[in-house]
């Protein structure tokens, strides 16, 4: 099997084990990006991470997604899917995530089950994602844990544009009339993570106040510890809020340093 660094080479679900296998053999392991439709900066942002660390870049995105972008970013290998590739005889193995009662728990776990399949077929030594969906990181962090899977997880920053808008394909699908409500998402977060040095009743009033300005109900606007359990009085945790903005579900979240705040933190 040829391959050469950089050309974004299609590799079967089939082919893309051996390349792995090879790839290890030389003492150069792939790094794998699971990806799905439609792809944007913030998946060149991914890929982007991946390069820096030193393995063969295998991406693997929905079958028919415009590979151009992959092309650009120079990726090693690209490898196309669909349900019916990966599952043939359908979906009978669910992954099943812990629910944080956040996001609903069978999504989750439908897209958990992709990304332990897709680790499976490719092999890697090491995946990367985006923590624009914290709790999906999560599940697969804890997946590969629990099942002693032997990949590394490197979790990637949001990616926003120039307004704070995060980059997502839900978020542009937000008609122009509606997205001034779509920032008071992020201008939320980023309000009550400025007050995290006042504790965690003094964010939540903060983000609520910027999400009734913009007359935003949340599904939920909650603080919690890096893993999703309860968030520390002191220490590093996440904000995550989620709201239907003109007919669509968005959802976003932020670092901070409860009960610290970002100007007491040293270095």
């Amino acid at each position: 099997m040829s391959f050469e660094s950089g050309q974004a080479r299609e590799f079967s679900l089939e082919q893309v084990g051996v390349l792995s296998r090879a790839m290890r053999k030389t003492g150069r392991p792939v790094v794998l990006v699971p990806l799905g439709r439609g792809l944007h900066a913030g998946h060149a942002a991914l890929i982007r991470a991946a390069r820096r660390i030193p393995r063969a870049v295998v991406v693997a995105a929905y079958s028919g997604t415009d590979r151009q972008l992959l092309v650009d970013e120079q990726v090693d290998a690209v490898v196309p899917y669909t349900q019916d590739d990966l599952w043939p005889r359908g979906l009978r193995t669910l992954v099943q995530p812990v629910d944080h009662y956040l996001e609903p728990v069978d999504a989750v776990a439908m897209q958990l089950t992709l990304e332990v399949t897709l680790l499976n077929l490719v092999g890697p030594s090491d995946v990367v994602v985006g923590e624009k969906d914290y709790e999906q990181m999560r599940a697969l962090q804890a997946a590969i844990t629990d099942l002693h899977l032997p990949v590394r997880l490197h979790g990637v920053p949001t990616v926003r544009m120039p307004d704070g808008l995060a980059l997502s394909l839900r978020n542009t699908s937000v008609e122009e009339s509606a997205r001034e409500q779509a920032l008071a998402l992020s201008a939320a977060l980023t309000a009550g993570a400025h007050a995290a040095e006042h504790g965690a009743d003094t964010v939540l009033e903060v983000a609520r106040s910027v999400l009734s300005d913009a007359h935003v109900t949340p599904d939920y606007l909650e603080i919690r510890g890096l893993d999703l359990g309860d968030a520390p009085e002191t220490g590093d945790a996440r904000l995550l809020v989620s709201a239907v903005v003109g007919g669509v579900r968005l959802t976003d979240n932020v670092g901070l340093p409860l009960g610290i705040g970002f100007r007491n933190i040293e270095g």
